[in-house]
């Protein structure tokens, strides 16, 4: 063969062979991993009509909520929020209701790990704005100009996979993408003149929480012998002070389990158990944030014979033997999750940060970012540090309110084209202990997926679209923008209260309280004056003074005249008579009854007025910390 023909045959056939191996795909929306964040955020995008894609690396969908076998869900059972609602619903009809699934005592919501993903991947398929492409690993961030443009994916074969998108939400375990982009980001503990905070962290470190790499063991029947390979470095003492069968050391703190109580924590439906146990049970330190893929698998592999050892542990020293590794859950060889439980990694530096003042006092701090909330949650603040003898061993459920997610903490300050999800927001890594709990990522990617959405149909960067137009999209989604635990979403005016307590004019009242914390609006409540003599400087200029300790239907109607006055609404044109006149021809049809000028009004009756006739929330835009932007 000629020379010439050799070298043309040689180049088409690499030709042939890059088309193969090479793809490159467009997208409005690209959602960069398909967890417990990303698959939330997919949907949202989708149902608002854009063209969406999301890209995971493993053949599951939901995350640690699925892959990671951490399927007893902390928090949020008191508020039924947007896709989280939805999706426990779904989990309620196919084990027959919320008492089916009330089957351990950490969580009222407890399932098996295949049954979540079999319900992630069902209600993914039925959006048909919505693509997932299995199977591809995040290389790197594509940059033009210093805008975010998309994203590098590799697979098994050694098949690239190129991704340009008008908007990337980073949705990784690990913040892996703002990395690749070089965006701004904290990574372990800050110290408490850093954070704003004083919780006992004396000085900046790298130090993550513990990691998990859960197993689901499955009840084979009481005379079953299910008993594993006894792993290498086996020695029951790692596991001291796990339950009162087994208490060695008495220098070190007592359990208060006993070995049944301690499997029943997270005991599943169908004889099914969650092995994901932080006393002396299978946490491991573990910090592979900046290492690469390859040296992350090695590493983790650490935290898969934590998990051995200690099932081991359960089987022989326990004599729970019937207990094996479930063959109906993950496909690996192993039987373990296809995942690590991995409970921090990256935050980004946002347009905000959430410190712990925020969550804990809202409405006292300069920063009203409360106003700005877009995902709810009341888990305590739970860290895990108990496996590093170096971290500081400093928080112990911390108490806390029910408290919102800022909408500024899924933004970078500078960077374009991206939205961060899943638990690397803005937020410090005290708040982390609280806000990476399944069903709070769960409504924060809803509102990752609904910004971005936004961002495409307006042609704005997440910094520019309105964050009321963000919480509206959300209202409209059943979305909670406000924690409050006394309002749910079938109150007949929940919107009208949730826009009312994102405004800051009718304020709640916080309270921690055992594992779900509250926020109280109280809407039977009255309407004091001196509450609403706090609003001068902000909302007026000068004092508002009332004859009474509470307000009246009357006078309420006059502060609402003086308000919309003040900034310029229609209804501030007309006069107090005929703002009385049709309030009171309005009041049945807003649902409200017993109208009387003279009567006290309720917390309910003053948010649904100044929603229906005022609209306050709509009347001034907000910007990200929370402040008015008057016109």
């Amino acid at each position: 063969m000629k020379p010439l023909l050799w070298i043309s045959l040689f180049f088409g056939l690499l030709s042939c062979s890059s088309s193969q191996t090479n793809q490159t795909i467009e997208t409005e929306v690209l959602v960069i991993s398909g967890g417990t964040g990303g698959v939330a955020a997919g949907i949202a995008a989708a149902r608002k009509g854009v063209k969406t894609l999301i890209v995971e690396e493993g053949p599951w969908l939901g995350g640690m909520i699925s892959a990671a076998g951490v399927t007893c869900t902390d928090g949020n059972h008191n508020m039924p929020s947007g896709l989280w609602s939805e999706f426990r619903e779904k989990i309620y009809a196919v084990y027959g209701g919320p008492k089916a699934v009330a089957t351990g005592w950490v969580s009222h919501t407890q399932f098996e790990p295949h049954v979540s993903d079999s319900i992630w991947k069902s209600m993914a398929a039925a959006e048909k704005n919505l693509q997932i492409m299995y199977g591809w690993r995040f290389e790197k961030a594509t940059m033009d100009n210093g805008r975010l443009t998309g994203a590098t994916f590799s697979n098994k074969q050694g098949e690239i996979l190129q991704v340009k998108a008008s908007i990337s939400i980073d949705a990784t375990e690990l913040g892996d993408v703002m990395a690749s982009a070089g965006v701004p980001f904290s990574l372990g503990m800050e110290a408490g003149n850093e954070a704003g905070e004083d919780v006992g962290v004396t000085a900046t470190n790298d130090i993550v929480q513990d990691l998990t790499w859960v197993a689901t063991l499955k009840d084979y029947g009481k005379d079953a012998d299910c008993t594993i390979a006894k792993p290498n470095g086996y020695d029951p003492m790692e596991f001291d002070g796990v339950c009162t069968e087994y208490y060695n050391n008495k220098a070190i703190k007592a359990p208060n389990v006993d070995a049944k109580k301690m499997l029943n924590y997270g005991r599943l439906p169908n004889g099914k158990y969650m092995i994901n146990w932080p006393n002396s049970g299978n946490d491991t330190y573990l910090n592979v944030v900046n290492l690469t893929y390859e040296e992350r698998q090695r590493e983790l592999e650490k935290s898969k014979q934590t998990t051995l050892r200690f099932v081991y542990f359960i089987q022989t020293q326990l004599g729970f033997k019937n207990l094996g590794l479930a063959d109906d859950e993950f496909p690996t060889e192993d039987r373990l999750a296809l995942m690590p439980y991995h409970r921090e990694g990256r935050r980004l530096q946002g347009l905000v940060r959430m410190n712990i003042k925020h969550v804990a006092q809202p409405f006292n701090q300069p920063e009203a970012l409360y106003r700005t909330g877009i995902s709810v949650g009341d888990y305590p603040i739970d860290h895990h540090h108990k496996k590093n003898p170096d971290a500081p061993q400093h928080l112990e459920f911390y108490p806390v309110p029910s408290y919102n997610i800022p909408l500024g903490a899924l933004i970078p300050e500078k960077q374009t084209g991206l939205i961060v999800a899943e638990k690397g927001i803005s937020v410090t890594n005290v708040v982390n202990g609280t806000t990476r709990l399944q069903p709070v990522v769960i409504l924060t990617g809803q509102a990752a997926g609904t910004l971005a959405a936004l961002c495409v149909q307006q042609n704005k960067t997440p910094q520019q679209v309105s964050v009321r137009e963000v919480q509206d999209a959300l209202l409209k989604q059943k979305a909670y923008i406000m924690p409050y635990y006394d309002v749910p979403p079938n109150d007949p005016h929940f919107d009208a209260i949730q826009r009312i307590g994102a405004t800051g004019i009718i304020k709640g009242r916080g309270e921690p309280y055992l594992w779900a914390n509250r926020t109280w609006f109280s809407p039977d409540s009255l309407v004091t004056s001196a509450s609403l003599s706090s609003l001068k400087g902000e909302w007026f200029e000068k004092d508002i003074s009332f004859t009474n300790e509470n307000i009246n239907i009357g006078e309420a109607i006059i502060f609402c005249f003086a308000l919309a006055e003040r900034f310029g609404s229609i209804f501030g044109k007309t006069s107090e008579h005929l703002i009385l006149r049709d309030t009171e021809r309005n009041w049945n049809k807003w649902g409200l009854n017993d109208f009387s000028a003279k009567r006290n009004i309720t917390r309910r009756e003053f948010a649904v007025l100044l929603d229906k006739v005022i609209e306050p929330f709509h009347l001034l835009d907000i910007n990200h910390k929370g402040a008015l932007v008057k016109p």
